[in-house]
């Protein structure tokens, strides 16, 4: 898998109505939305938006998803998804509506 370190994050926000509008409220005006992943079989709202600085945030980390967790892959099945597909990245089991998602955190 491609493993992701930059100055970028990537929060993932659900369906892709109004996606460039909600990324944008959501991290300000010099993030962008974009509905390219199709991981989930329908369009998923991607939102990338700039790493905030060590002084603004101690941990300096970025948010994004690996999949879904299921009762084939728990949270530890998660958490290793996560470090696979960024660089130091853990993971756990989050529900967003009628999913449960396995959500990513890794430094940027």
């Amino acid at each position: 898998m491609n493993q992701t370190r930059a100055n970028i994050c990537v929060d993932g926000l659900g369906t892709c109505k109004n996606c460039d509008q909600r990324c944008k409220s959501k991290h300000g005006p010099s993030s962008q939305g974009d509905c390219s992943d199709r991981s989930m079989g329908v369009p998923l709202c991607r939102c990338h938006y700039q790493c905030e600085q060590p002084s603004l945030t101690p941990l300096n980390t970025c948010n994004g998803v690996a999949g879904l967790c299921s009762l084939r892959c728990p949270e530890k099945c998660c958490d290793i998804n996560c470090a696979l597909k960024y660089i130091s990245g853990s993971g756990f089991c989050n529900t967003l509506g009628y999913s449960n998602v396995c959500q990513c955190s890794y430094p940027c």
